[in-house]
């Protein structure tokens, strides 16, 4: 099971969490959503549940509901500068497809 952080994605989360002051980590996850099914959702992590597991990479650490795990298999969160847009980017070797917007995907 693998979840992985480019070095952009790691430095961006640690100046989130320094600007926020306190954290332990990113949260990664899904919900429900959209035309394709499923929605990425980012969040902090203040702490871990019992129902979680933990991904570390470059001095970051990325927490992931049990749940999540199976359509996060593999992904690789990026973080990239196009133009004046930045954002996160998440390369999912599991989705199947997406909706025309690309708000949602499917697995």
């Amino acid at each position: 099971m693998a979840i992985t952080l480019t070095a952009n994605a790691a430095t961006q989360i640690q100046k989130q969490l320094q600007k926020r002051g306190s954290g332990i980590g990113l949260k990664l996850g899904v919900k429900p959503s959209g035309c394709s099914g499923f929605a990425y959702v980012l969040d902090y992590a203040d702490q871990l549940g019992e129902d979680e597991s933990v991904f570390e990479q470059f001095g970051v650490k990325v927490i992931v509901k049990n749940s999540d795990l199976e359509k996060l298999e593999g992904i690789e969160l990026d973080y990239a500068k196009e133009g004046i847009n930045e954002a996160f980017k998440f390369n999912n070797p599991n989705v199947t497809g997406t909706c025309g917007c690309g708000e949602s995907f499917s697995v």
